[in-house]
């Protein structure tokens, strides 16, 4: 399936790895920092009233991942056309210069302009992704997109967490700054060590634009694609309701208990167990793509799947929160290294000169996911109730463990 030579790219694809985890730790990260004084921000740009807050807060952390999951497929087709590490170089040097600018809003429609369009230009770490998956020894990629993906993981972990505390330090404005800063180290590091193999670029003929017809397994395709929206429906439908979930769990821990005093560690709590799923994922991305290398990726996404449809029903029942920590460590090691799988499925199923196109649509069908997960966890709680959320995240995941299932047995291929 995949004709092009690794020999050339087997000198450097282990750098290109590298720089890749940091620099998609570091845009992730500098990206994230501002995430815990959004709505403080939001209202020193002129928004007045609880609600407006809210949702002009709302607005503009969705404006990035829409745009982004819309632009998605263009960039991975101009990158299979032109290659990946212009894609690289556009994304970082967009968002190391639309950060500063951030900085500098005078008002809500600004910023929102701002973030919609730092979804249209960013994308560092999914054109990494899709350099990675490209170029890695198929026998490592795996492995390789794993550890790419606990980079990402670790910037979506750390970021909020050090945001939080820089505001007393240092003023909201000068975050942004900084972040484009530290996103413009990300370009120069791309620029200077970043290899990428010589790219036929033959004309496009029409079955090449189309593409599907140069892909024999197009249900594979289409199943993984099914799965990086499953995934990301499953870790974010929790995300409306897990303050209010946990504050029920604190108001009925009797007051011996270390978070019994009364509400006053919701929010500590809640950032607790937000952040230790984002952990257990980190400890099992690239360990559980080593394991998929070695046994199949399909066996991994399927047992990882029916695995963590099993975690996430004892969720519905916990009475304390170290219940919940514990219930959400453990599926984050589920589903840490599924990711990186569907990554590695699609790039051993697809030619060479389509990996980008079709990992860029996978890529918009996983935002698709970042968009829907909460919306549906919030329509959910809000009409049936909190544990109806757990209790349909699982019969998700077990039918997305089925539909893998199905198509492990109609194809050896993955």
């Amino acid at each position: 399936m995949d004709s092009a030579p690794h020999s050339a790219g087997d000198n450097y694809w282990q750098r290109n790895l590298a720089i890749c985890v940091f620099g998609s730790f570091a845009t992730i990260f500098a990206m994230t920092l501002v995430l815990p004084f959004l709505p403080i921000y939001v209202e020193q740009l002129g928004v007045e009233g609880h609600a407006a807050v809210a949702q002009w807060s709302g607005i503009a952390y969705g404006a990035n991942f829409l745009s982004a999951g819309l632009i998605a497929p263009l960039w991975g087709r101009l990158g299979d056309r032109f290659g990946y590490k212009p894609m690289l170089l556009r994304a970082s040097l967009g968002m190391a210069l639309l950060m500063p600018l951030m900085g500098l809003a005078t008002d809500i429609w600004q910023f929102a302009g701002l973030r919609l369009l730092a979804g249209i230009a960013g994308g560092y770490a999914s054109g990494a992704v899709i350099l990675v998956a490209a170029q890695t020894p198929k026998a490592r990629s795996g492995w390789a997109l794993g550890l790419l993906a606990s980079g990402v993981m670790a910037g979506n972990l750390l970021g909020p967490l050090i945001g939080g505390s820089l505001p007393p330090l240092i003023g909201l404005r000068p975050i942004f700054w900084a972040a484009g800063g530290l996103i413009f180290v990300a370009f120069v590091a791309t620029l200077f060590f970043v290899r990428e193999m010589p790219k036929t670029r033959p004309p496009l003929t029409e079955d090449q634009t189309s593409g599907w017809s140069q892909i024999p397994n197009k249900g594979i395709i289409m199943t993984m694609m099914w799965t990086g929206l499953l995934l990301m429906v499953a870790n974010l439908s929790i995300e409306p309701i897990i303050t209010v979930y946990v504050r029920s769990l604190v108001q009925n821990v009797g007051s011996g208990s270390v978070f019994g005093e009364n509400t006053a560690h919701v929010t500590f709590l809640a950032g607790l167990v937000v952040s230790a799923a984002a952990l257990g994922s980190i400890l099992s991305a690239s360990w559980l793509g080593k394991v998929a290398d070695r046994l199949g990726h399909a066996k991994v996404i399927t047992m990882a799947l029916a695995m963590a449809g099993l975690l996430v029903i004892p969720q519905a029942f916990v009475t304390h929160g170290w219940q919940l920590i514990g219930l959400r460590f453990l599926m984050g090691l589920a589903l840490g290294g599924l990711l990186p799988c569907v990554a590695a499925v699609i790039r051993h199923n697809v030619p060479q000169n389509l990996v980008g196109t079709v990992l860029g649509y996978s890529l918009s069908s996983q935002f698709a996911g970042q968009v829907l997960g909460p919306l549906m966890g919030g329509f959910v709680a809000g009409h049936i109730g909190t544990r109806a959320v757990f209790f349909g995240t699982a019969a998700l995941l077990f039918l997305g463990a089925a539909c893998n299932f199905k198509v492990l047995r109609a194809s050896r291929h993955a």
